[in-house]
């Protein structure tokens, strides 16, 4: 049997399903021979082109907010439910902190209900390991070491999806998984005002212009290939072990900003160079680094692509999705 061949005729719901992590998921899911997977997505900060084309995808576009959309895709008694629906991220959350709290809070809680109610054998929440922890975690940062004293709304609903989580498997013995993403770069990610550092440094390197540094350069980050991060969700779906706890899903290595900057303008030749501007008031955390010590032991995860061999991918893929890319990209 496949490695997780667990999901094979299984029908699988994939809330926010049309992002990054979401669309390179379902392709996974799908390619493994799912029933039926199911993509419930506003569009938001997202795009149909994006959702992969396989037979047992379907896509219904809807908001986890809205009850008439949460009892379609319910009524299909998903086995599994893998929850990535977001209002992402920290500065969208500094700009439009009710609409982060209503999707991330009100949200999750509703699919929560939804999936009590319909007995699901799995329920896998995309939580933050850039978010819950906080400048009082030792880093590498490991689960048990969180914060409450956090720096935008987007991290403080973070962590509250985590405990709405843990209530449902308290109080009712759902077999939750928290997934602490640590950032999550990779092809599927449209470039955007509100969106990751890596697709927008693509887009303007392509575009020829110099890439913004808030900060020095020195800042790291722990970025993560997006089909690991996949490998580690789909583990957390099936591990027993996994039921319960919240766990990593990072590299386990850090590298430079301004390392990333110039291997992206060297990817796509750009010789604008960077560009340095103040660091967000926000953006307190100067320093991120994952242990997947935990993730390693439970889930038998193992990160696998390289960060250079992820960049080259990301940079294919913007080169073989530029048209639309550079029509959807919104800053």
């Amino acid at each position: 049997m496949d490695k997780f061949g667990e999901y094979q005729d299984k029908t699988i719901l994939v809330t926010g399903g049309a992002g990054c992590v979401g669309s390179n998921l379902t392709r996974k899911l799908g390619e493994l021979n799912a029933g039926k997977v199911i993509i419930l997505d506003n569009l938001s900060s997202a795009y149909e082109w994006n959702i992969p084309d396989l037979d047992n995808i379907e896509f219904i576009k809807g908001d986890i907010l809205d009850d008439a959309v949460l009892k379609r895709v319910f009524k299909e008694r998903p086995d599994y439910v893998f929850h990535l629906a977001a209002h992402f991220a920290n500065q969208n959350s500094v700009d439009n902190p009710e609409k982060d709290l209503l999707v991330n809070g009100q949200g999750i809680l509703k699919v929560l209900q939804y999936a009590q109610l319909t007995g699901v054998e799995r329920f896998v929440y995309s939580s933050s390991g850039c978010g819950v922890y906080g400048l009082d975690s030792k880093m590498p940062f490991e689960e048990h070491d969180i914060s409450i004293s956090l720096h935008t709304p987007y991290q403080v609903t973070k962590l509250l999806g985590e405990l709405y989580t843990n209530y449902f498997h308290n109080l009712y013995d759902m077999p939750i998984v928290n997934a602490r993403f640590f950032n999550v770069f990779g092809p599927g990610e449209v470039p955007g005002k509100y969106r990751n550092v890596i697709p927008n440094f693509f887009y303007w390197s392509i575009t020829k212009q110099a890439l913004p540094i808030t900060g020095d350069g020195s800042e790291t980050r722990d970025w993560t290939f997006v089909e690991d991060i996949v490998n580690g969700l789909l583990s957390m779906g099936i591990r027993e072990e996994a039921i319960g706890e919240a766990i990593n899903l990072g590299s386990g290595k850090d590298h430079q900003v301004l390392e990333m900057a110039n291997l992206v303008n060297e990817l796509t030749g750009n010789e604008e160079g960077v560009a340095y501007i103040a660091r967000r008031n926000w953006d307190a955390k100067t320093q991120l680094l994952s242990s997947i010590e935990k993730a390693e032991r439970i889930l038998d995860y193992k990160p696998k692509t390289s960060f250079n061999d992820g960049l080259k991918r990301t940079y294919q893929w913007f080169s073989d999705n530029w048209e639309n890319i550079e029509e959807c990209a919104e800053f």
